[in-house]
This record gives structure tokens, C-alpha cells and sequence, in this order.
């Protein structure tokens, strides 16, 4: 565990991560945020590292560091009073009592950094870009923020087929946003900043033009390096197998992929398409495989394990993701380490990750237009399984170079330099 006397040589970095899971070998539906301990399970092989987390993870973490200590790494679990848990169930409950243990976490940060005097604070999760850190915003120290993501919209065209209750909670979700990127501690932190790491590209465009020297921009999704497949060719099968996965929800395009699979499924009779996932539209998905004669090439599978689905993704001969709006996109960086072609839209995270060479980017103009050129995208690759291959090498060989943990981390590091060597950056005390 850290101590209060270290050589000068590990910076003395204080993280504040809401939500830091220890479950990185599971996957759940809706996913989860595993960035902040893959982070922190790397960060702490350079840097002296004091994590304040959710007491709510101390079991899942306490249980990950009996199997696999972490030297220079130490958790502080900080709650809120239980009365306000059932708050966290509403719509934007959940936001508003993580701005209300940014408080909590603030008092703590305040009480360990009298005694251990850091260098840095890095504010790590949740993966927004909106909510004010409050330890960020008052600890005097230089101030890391990210990455994180939130500026990003579903389309207009897109949204207006929405249903009403969906149009709704985005509205409310651009609203609540408004109302937090106004919040003083939030410009006050945004001001104090030395870094602020965004995720996608319109993260990027969403930070104010007075701050915007500041940004880098880092993904907010990585791998392991035991989880890229073996570089070798894939056996192509009898069947075009084409593969997605994620939360059954509008925003994740699963109707217009399933709509671009039935417009390309006539010329393809060896086509199958699988999704993978949960959630509160798995009904209207199968009606909607019903009403386009899919019965037999389409199918819904229920959420899997980790491994399991990234067997799936092994097994696949494309991966198709076509979400309006994920600021991360975990399910594409897993696929192209698989060494899959992705087909996605141009749009949040999903648009960084997928770039020539390992993919095939649809720009997002209108539903009519993505389900066309969906079609065109799985019948060229049908029909040139040369491509095909190609695009799972370049696939994989961008996960490797650039979504590996431990590069992830490198470049996170050269932020930490960055902002200690930054003008006002104090000089630590002994």
C-alpha cells in the first residue's frame, strides 16, 4: 500500500472513480464501466496511486485483490446516506446522486491530501463529460479530467422515428446536460484543468472554444493483450455469418440493421445474422424479424459471458454495429481484436475506432440511407471475401496498436507529465 513518504520519481495521483468495477472478465447487458480499472490496474506500475471509489464496489474490488494485488495502489470507498439509494432509480436519479458523491468525494479527497500531499487528481469516471468534478474543481493540485464522452446526439432524421417516450428521455438527457455544463464547479473545473481527454470526436467539438487547446483525444475503451486473436487467416464457412450485440434499446440501430439485413438477405441465401442482448426492445425486435420474413436468418440471443462473446465474434464473419449514439463502443475494439471487419456508423465512438482499412463507415443522413447502404456494404463483402479478410487484419492490427490497455495507459501517462509540468503546477512539499 501507498505510504506518506515517496521517491520523487512516482508522481502522487489521487483518482476519483465513481463507478470503478472489478469485473472486467464479465460482461453484463448495457455494459459497464471497466475503463476506470483496467486504468488503475496499469497506472499504479508508475505512479503511486490513491483510488477514492463507490463503497458499493469495495466487495467486487476487495475480491479482485485477493486474487491479484495491486503494489502501489490504494482504495478509499466512499458512500452517501442509504436513504437517498432509491433516488438513484428515477429517470436522472442516477446522475444526481453521483454529482451528490462528488461531494462526498471532495471531503475525503481534502482529508487524504493533508496528509499525502499530492501531485495530481485525475477524474476518471463516469465517462462524462459534463458533470462536474468536485474534486477536481477545489483540491489545489493539477487536474486530469477524463476521458469522457456525452456531447454527442442522435440525429434528428433518426430521432423523429423514435417513439414518443424515447424522443422524450433524449430530450431530457440534452436538457439535464445543458443545465450540468452550467453548473460554477463545472466551469471551474473545466477552467482548472491542465488536460481534458475526450473520447470521440464530438467530445472533442463540445468542449468550449476557450478550453479546446487543452483537449486530447483518447478512447474510452481498450483491451487486453490476451484478448487479440491469433493472427491468422479465417476459415470461411457455408453460412455468411454476421454478428451484433448490445442493450435492446432505440438508440442502438438494431431495427435499421436488422432492415439492412432483410434488404441484402435476398441476395445472400447463405446469410445469418445474430444479435446478442437484452433489454426493453427484444419484443419489438422479433415482431419486427417477422414482419420481414426473417424467421430463420435472423435470431436474438440473450446476453452472454465475456468469453463467450468474444468466441461469437470469432466465429463471425462481420461484426455490425449500427448504435446513434455510444460514446464508447466497446462491442467494435473487441470485434476488430477478434480480427473482424465493422460495419458502423460514422458516428461517436464507433466512428473513431472504425477507420479505412478495418472497416466500412456509413454517414448517418437518414434511416432510408443507412438501411441502403447497409445492404451495399454486407453484399461487397459477401462477394469479396478478400476484402473481407483484409479489413479483419487492419481490424485487428488497429486493436493492437492502438487500443491495447497498456498503450491506453502510456498515453495517459504523457497527460500526468503534461499537467505536472504545466505553468502554476506546485512543487511538492516533503
Amino acid at each position: 500500500m501507498p505510504g506518506s513518504a515517496k521517491p520523487a520519481s512516482r508522481p502522487r495521483v489521487l483518482i476519483s472513480a465513481y463507478a470503478c468495477l472489478a469485473n472486467p472478465g464479465h460482461s453484463v447487458p448495457g455494459g459497464g464501466d471497466f475503463m476506470a480499472w483496467n486504468i488503475v490496474r496499469r497506472l499504479g506500475r508508475s505512479c503511486d496511486l490513491w483510488v477514492i471509489t463507490y463503497d458499493e464496489n469495495r466487495a467486487a474490488i476487495e475480491e479482485e485483490l485477493s486474487k491479484e494485488p495491486l503494489p502501489g495502489v490504494e482504495f478509499h470507498f466512499v458512500g452517501l446516506p442509504r436513504w437517498l439509494t432509491p433516488f438513484s432509480g428515477f429517470m436522472g436519479g442516477l446522475h444526481l446522486y453521483a454529482y451528490l458523491w462528488q461531494w462526498a468525494a471532495y471531503f475525503a479527497a481534502r482529508r487524504l491530501h493533508r496528509q499525502i500531499r499530492f501531485d495530481l487528481v485525475h477524474h476518471l469516471t463516469y465517462t462524462n463529460d459534463w458533470m462536474a468534478s468536485i474534486v477536481g474543481a477545489l483540491l489545489p493540485v493539477p487536474y486530469v479530467r477524463g476521458p469522457g464522452g456525452g456531447a454527442h446526439r442522435i440525429p434528428r432524421p433518426f430521432l423523429r422515428k423514435f417513439a414518443l417516450g424515447a424522443r422524450f428521455a433524449e430530450h431530457v438527457r440534452s436538457f439535464g446536460q445543458w443545465m450540468f455544463r452550467h453548473d460554477p464547479f463545472f466551469l471551474l473545473g473545466q477552467s482548472r484543468a491542465k488536460v481534458i481527454i475526450a473520447c470521440n470526436h464530438e467530445a472533442v467539438e463540445g468542449v468550449a472554444s476557450r478550453w479546446r487547446h487543452k483537449v486530447r483525444l483518447l478512447s474510452v475503451n481498450g483491451i487486453s493483450a490476451d484478448e487479440l486473436a491469433p493472427d491468422r487467416p479465417h476459415t470461411r464457412g457455408d453460412k455468411f455469418r454476421i454478428l451484433s450485440a448490445g442493450r435492446l434499446v432505440p438508440l442502438k440501430g438494431f431495427d435499421l440493421a436488422l432492415r439492412g439485413f432483410g434488404a441484402f438477405a435476398g441476395k445472400c441465401p447463405s446469410a445469418e445474422f445474430t444479435i446478442v442482448g437484452d433489454g426493453p426492445e427484444l419484443g419489438s425486435l422479433q415482431k419486427l424479424i417477422g414482419d420481414l420474413g426473417l424467421e430463420g436468418r435472423a435470431r436474438i440471443e440473450k446476453w452472454m459471458p465475456r468469453k463467450q462473446l468474444l468466441a461469437a465474434m470469432r466465429g463471425c464473419d462481420v461484426f455490425m454495429f449500427l448504435s446513434l449514439r455510444d460514446g464508447g463502443g466497446l462491442v467494435v475494439i473487441e470485434a476488430m481484436a477478434c480480427g473482424r471487419p465493422v460495419i458502423c456508423l460514422g458516428l461517436g465512438g464507433p466512428g473513431l475506432h472504425t477507420v479505412e482499412g478495418c472497416g466500412i463507415k456509413i454517414p448517418a443522413h437518414s434511416p432510408e440511407q443507412v438501411v441502403r447502404e447497409t445492404a451495399a456494404a454486407l453484399d461487397l463483402l459477401v462477394k469479396d471475401y478478400d476484402l473481407c479478410e483484409r479489413l479483419g487484419r487492419g481490424a485487428r492490427q488497429r486493436a493492437a496498436e492502438i487500443y491495447d490497455w497498456d498503450r491506453v495507459c502510456g498515453q495517459i501517462i504523457k497527460f500526468y507529465e503534461h499537467a505536472l509540468a504545466a505553468p502554476n503546477a506546485p512543487a511538492r512539499k516533503p
